[in-house]
């Protein structure tokens, strides 16, 4: 999968630690679970990882080629423990160097020590030294904060750093240190200060001495602890360790690039292509809003059109599953001249384009319609497109195994004219000029990369903006074009498919009809939270991008939603309003000395709660008459985001005249029913250019 880290696990220095089931079991018969790693592996393999070890031979750059983070679990000597029995425990000059080069151009190392740390003859400290950390030959006892009552059990303290970019304890709040040494910190090896992440207690002897630590040098990152057994197979699941050892591995792997994979495209490279976008923009000008050409334009629309039909021909061989399309499209081009080009009509190509049908990774299709973009261009302009198909084989796995939706049709830019150089982010079958509604649509198609990207930027700034320490996978989530455009399919799958199910007291595309848009907010925000909750049950079945589906919600309906778009009736702006008022109010949220913070162990229940609470209107709404419900559904929204002082319908039913029919119901609602609330105004402000910037952007 793509935007992962690979792991590698050091297993030549005589570890006390094994990822390999049979080294576990060789090494301790009677408990194989005080010598496995096999949980934590396995961990780091559901949150979509590679993980691999390291079984023998030096650390040398051969074995560190492709790792993104190497974790060095408590090496020794055999008088001391039951090991690997591969290697010294003792890493060579070579190595030391290996390893230090390997972190200060990019890679990441966590390192696991122990207690009484100088008995077990390696030589940790001397590796932890070039990055300005030490390990001192000791073991905590803390009668006070002791787990289970044994005093060598002790309970570290967090240590929480808002001003972090990076909040490593993000949804940690205890962790567990069984039998532990302590760490000291010294900057002297270190580009960026070292951070405790956890410390002993006040009442421990030693009393806040480190017992975790990470840090940057150079372009790597280094985190080291002073226990191994917290994150041991008989360890890991209790207290919050299993969150701990993810978040920290995750962050040692650091930001990829952010820059999309290359997708070659001959089309693309192709003269005649080059020639059909000129020729569409020289067509838009002459173009009335309805698609139409006036008569003193049609001289040169005809040219025009006949040069599109000529590029479409002589592209068409790239894209033999498009023939029938491709032809279709040759032949509404030549009846729409031949008719004098007025209201166009591509029924017939639209009936003949399936792209549904061929969901294969990496497919290319070249699109030709007469259409409006939506949250784009208005204008039934003609538009041409080369796009592919997004679609992996474990997203191809989850629609048929679990979330079938045949319609779908995930999709990324290869390059398009100006009616896509916009906000739009969909090609629909509904926005092509036809003659006549087909009786069914059976296609949709959302550019999961041009969504990404507004996402990872609006994101990014955001998080700057309010001074928001990021858990590291969110982090990664935000630096990665290639990750973030996998995470938005799984999303728009989930999401796309909810509004036909549940207890469904309406037609759930209702802005088709004249309704309140609060109506329309909250159907999106439901299949959003949906498909939250549908993440938080799939991520410990092992489906990586389940978590980060998570915080693409969570991000782009706090931050990206509410300020972006017009005030008129902006139903996704309200329910990103709505989320962070619920968030707020339950203080999952807190925005306290200007910066924004979040209880991170809380966020999913508090979501979850929202999404039952939006559930039960609609269960509710059912026996309702059309106005209780409209009422019952304001209510819920106005509970938490302040409707307009001088609002008809905050008033209640007495001010409503409910003795007219429901368009006047409807003309009693406010252009900007619930404003923007002072945080929310600041914020627009701050990130107006960034939003502005999001235009017509590409993955």
């Amino acid at each position: 999968m793509r935007g992962f880290a690979r792991v590698v696990f050091d297993e030549a220095h005589r570890e006390s630690w094994s990822i390999r089931e049979q080294v576990v079991a060789r090494m301790n018969p009677g408990h194989p679970a005080d010598s496995g790693y096999l949980r934590a592996a396995g961990l780091l393999r559901r949150h979509g990882h590679e993980v691999i070890a390291h079984a023998d031979g030096p650390l040398n750059a051969a074995a560190l080629a492709g790792c993104d983070v190497l974790v060095i679990a408590h090496p020794a000597e055999d008088r001391w423990e039951r090991t690997t029995g591969t290697g010294s425990p003792l890493l060579s000059a070579a190595e030391l160097d290996a390893i230090e080069n390997f972190v200060r151009t990019g890679g990441g190392l966590v390192v696991l020590a122990e207690c009484e740390q100088d008995k077990y003859g390696n030589n940790l400290g001397e590796l932890l030294g070039r990055f300005g950390i030490g390990v001192a030959s000791a073991m905590v006892t803390d009668p006070s904060a002791a787990h289970r009552d044994v005093a060598a059990w002790v309970m570290a303290e967090p240590v929480r750093d808002p001003d972090a970019p990076e909040d490593l304890l993000a949804g940690v709040r205890a962790a567990c240190f069984y039998r532990a040494g302590v760490l000291t910190v010294d900057d002297g090896g270190a580009d960026d200060r070292a951070r405790v992440l956890l410390r002993t207690s006040p009442t421990a002897d030693p009393a806040g001495a480190p017992l975790a630590v990470a840090v940057r040098a150079g372009a790597g990152r280094v985190v080291a602890f002073a226990d191994s057994d917290l994150f041991g197979d008989d360890s890991i699941e209790e207290h919050d360790q299993a969150v701990l050892w993810t978040n920290v591995v995750t962050w040692a792997a650091g930001e990829p690039a952010g820059a999309a994979s290359g997708h070659g495209s001959p089309a693309a490279a192709h003269p005649a292509w080059a020639a059909l976008k000129e020729a569409v923009e020289e067509l838009r000008p002459l173009q009335s809003a309805d698609g139409s050409v006036e008569t003193g334009h049609r001289p040169a629309a005809l040219a025009l059109v006949e040069r599109i039909a000529a590029g479409v021909a002589e592209l068409a061989p790239l894209f033999p599953h498009d023939a029938d399309y491709l032809e279709a499209v040759r032949a509404d081009l030549r009846r729409w001249a031949d008719g004098g080009l007025g209201v166009p009509d591509f029924l017939d190509s639209l009936n003949a384009f399936q792209p549904q049908l061929r969901r294969e990774d990496g497919l290319e299709h070249l699109v030709v319609f007469p259409m409006y973009t939506q949250n784009g261009n208005p204008a039934r302009n003609v538009e041409a497109v080369l796009l592919r198909v997004v679609w992996p084989d474990w997203l191809a796995e989850l629609e048929r195994s679990r979330y079938d939706n045949p319609m779908f049709v995930p999709v990324a830019f290869t390059d398009f004219t100006s009616g896509y150089d916009t906000n739009s982010a969909v090609l629909f079958p509904e926005t092509v000029a036809v003659r006549q509604v087909p009786p069914r649509f059976t296609w949709g198609a959302i550019f999961c990369d041009r969504e990404a990207a507004r996402f990872r930027r609006v994101s990014r700034a955001a998080a700057d903006t309010l001074r928001l320490s990021l858990p590291p996978q969110a982090a990664r989530l935000i630096a990665d074009q290639d990750l973030a455009q996998d995470t938005f399919v799984m999303w728009d799958l989930v999401h796309d498919r909810t509004h036909s199910r549940g207890d469904l007291p309406f037609d759930p595309f209702m802005i088709k009809q004249r309704m309140p848009y609060w109506l329309y907010a909250l159907e999106e925000l439901r299949c959003d939270l949906t498909t939250y909750r549908e993440c938080v049950r799939l991520e410990p079945e092992g489906i990586p991008h389940a978590r980060l589906v998570c915080h693409a919600i969570l991000f782009d309906r706090l931050f990206r939603f509410p300020i972006t778009g017009e005030r008129v009736r902006n139903y996704d702006g309200l329910g990103g309003q709505l989320l962070f008022s619920y968030l707020h109010k339950n203080d999952v949220i807190r925005w306290t000395d200007n910066r924004l913070s979040l209880q991170w162990d809380r966020v999913d229940a508090a979501v979850v709660d929202l999404c039952e609470m939006i559930e039960k209107l609609y269960r509710d709404s059912i026996d309702r008459p059309k106005l209780a419900h409209w009422l019952a559904a304001y209510e819920l929204v106005s509970r938490y985001v302040e409707p307009h002082p001088g609002s008809v319908w905050a008033r209640g039913v007495d001010a409503l005249p409910v003795g007219e029919p429901p368009k006047a119901w409807t003309d009693a609602v406010l252009p900007d029913e619930f404003p923007l609330s002072m945080f929310y105004e600041a914020l627009r402000k701050k990130l107006a250019d960034v939003i502005a910037s999001t235009k017509g952007i590409r993955g």
